[in-house]
């Protein structure tokens, strides 16, 4: 299991992970236990947008921008 012991790094490594899941959905590769929806709705938790369906790409981009300005990657 994994375990953060600096809570604002949570939401950081959270982000990588959704990052991750955003590129490989709008590459095609669609995941089994995590839809499209329910990517869009933990882009939208760590955002605070909402996304409608078929907004990958401005999630990825909103995504990386909260990536840049919490962590030094």
């Amino acid at each position: 299991m994994y375990n953060v012991t600096r809570p604002h790094l949570n939401d950081a490594f959270q982000a990588v992970m959704i990052r991750g899941h955003l590129r490989m959905h709008i590459a095609g590769m669609k995941h089994s236990r995590m839809s499209g929806t329910k990517i869009l709705a933990a882009a939208s938790s760590i955002t605070g947008k909402p996304y409608k369906r078929g907004q990958y790409q401005a999630a990825l981009n909103d995504i990386q921008a909260f990536i840049k300005e919490n962590t030094n990657a």
